[in-house]
């Protein structure tokens, strides 16, 4: 356990970040999942309409250090790849 006061602020503001970050990734893996599934039942139209929603939320994840900036960049490039792929 911190000692110092400097080092108990550390921790409380560590503690936030880490919900916040938590909840940014979850949301990302989220809205992923529901694309992926979306391509499996061949509803293409649809996971089309969720491509944006899709990069916005990977984009605000890499924005706030969630993820780094080339794993954003790959998995925008994957998850648009599997729709091309699958007509």
């Amino acid at each position: 356990m911190p000692i110092t006061s400097s080092a108990k602020k550390a921790l409380r503001s560590s503690k936030k970040k880490r919900v916040l970050n938590l909840r940014r990734k979850n949301n990302m893996q989220s809205v992923i999942k529901e694309y992926k599934k979306l391509v499996l039942d061949k509803k293409i139209d649809e996971a089309k309409k969720l491509i944006p929603k899709l990069q916005k939320a990977i984009d605000k994840a890499e924005k706030r250090g969630v993820i780094k900036k080339n794993n954003a960049s790959r998995k925008k490039s994957r998850l648009v790849h599997i729709i091309i792929n699958a007509k």
